[in-house]
């Protein structure tokens, strides 16, 4: 059997790597179930803080305190933002298979962080409820609800920065299966009434979590075995709803490594979107494993904001 390809990455990354890949294997039970306790345990997390750092404030606001449905806020906290300066509004929903971390997880705070500098836009991170003991289609309702919070005025009184959201320049933003849920939270949008503040002005999908029964070439090449035809990841299949919802999607940036076992099934997601005629733009990084964006040190890490700052400039609302 030939070897798969291995990617090309610091020494210090490939430890990273592992021990990532070591927590979760810890603590996902052999029934299905996630040993939360454990996982507490080795969940490196990070504090909201009112005091900057590197230019940056964040707090924690709850939306919805039953379904334990929260989010971060990042703020910018130079000079332009004691101005009033607006900015769009970033709502990034983190990844993790579904079932794993959190906006507080050390990697996810760091990385909304550093978006929210290098951007210059707000985001909201949002703490969405985990499979599998809260099951399909629980993280789109809460999306969706975060979203009507936002459309409510919710983010207003949560950082003085956030006085001035453009939320008419709002865009979607995740990695993974938190990619999969801004598709979905989008589509509830367009089929949803009554938006008051809240325009979706484009999709920022990194690497997403799609998947089909058939097994595709990169999966074969680098994992073993796949079964997913629901439509909740396979989004243009025969099981998924009518597309007439698509004509009403923003523009979404499909971005994609070539190092992630589900390249394949990323690039037939941006097809699908050209060929029911909507925008679409596909960024490749071809040595890129998945989840590479979580690691500074990577090069493409950096050529990444540089590719979601270009892209959010594109649709800013106009000067008033």
């Amino acid at each position: 059997m030939t070897q798969a390809p291995r990617p090309p990455l610091p020494w210090t990354t490939r430890i990273s790597v592992a021990v990532a890949s070591a927590v979760t294997d810890a603590a996902r039970r052999s029934n299905g179930t996630v040993n939360r306790r454990l996982l507490s345990l080795l969940d490196a997390r990070s504090r909201a803080s009112a005091k900057p750092h590197r230019g940056v404030r964040s707090a924690d606001v709850v939306v919805d305190p039953v379904r334990h449905i929260w989010f971060r806020l990042f703020a910018p906290s130079d000079s332009a933002a004691a101005a009033g300066e607006p900015f769009p509004v970033i709502v990034f929903f983190h990844g993790g298979g579904f079932a794993f971390l959190s906006p507080a997880s050390r990697a996810y705070d760091a990385v909304c962080r550093r978006i929210c500098r290098e951007v210059r836009a707000l985001v909201v991170s949002v703490n969405y409820r985990l499979a599998p003991e809260h099951r399909y289609p629980a993280p789109y309702e809460d999306g969706t609800d975060v979203l009507r919070f936002l459309d409510r005025g919710g983010i207003a009184s949560a950082d003085p920065a956030a006085a001035a959201a453009d939320l008419s320049c709002c865009f979607l933003a995740g990695d993974s299966a938190g990619a999969n849920i801004a598709h979905h939270v989008a589509r509830r949008w367009a089929a949803g009434a009554g938006w008051e503040r809240v325009r979706l002005a484009g999709m920022v999908l990194i690497q997403p979590f799609f998947g089909g029964e058939e097994r595709t070439e990169a999966e074969l090449r680098l994992t073993r075995g796949a079964d997913r035809d629901h439509e909740a990841s396979n989004v243009f299949g025969t099981r998924a709803a009518a597309g007439e919802l698509e004509a009403a999607l923003p523009e979404a940036m499909v971005v994609v490594g070539g190092f992630d076992p589900l390249q394949d099934w990323q690039r037939r997601y941006y097809e699908g979107l050209r060929s029911r005629g909507k925008a679409a733009r596909l960024v490749e990084y071809p040595d890129a494993i998945h989840a590479f964006y979580a690691f500074p040190e990577l090069k493409q890490a950096s050529a990444l904001m540089e590719e979601i700052k270009r892209f959010v400039d594109a649709h800013r609302s106009p000067a008033k």
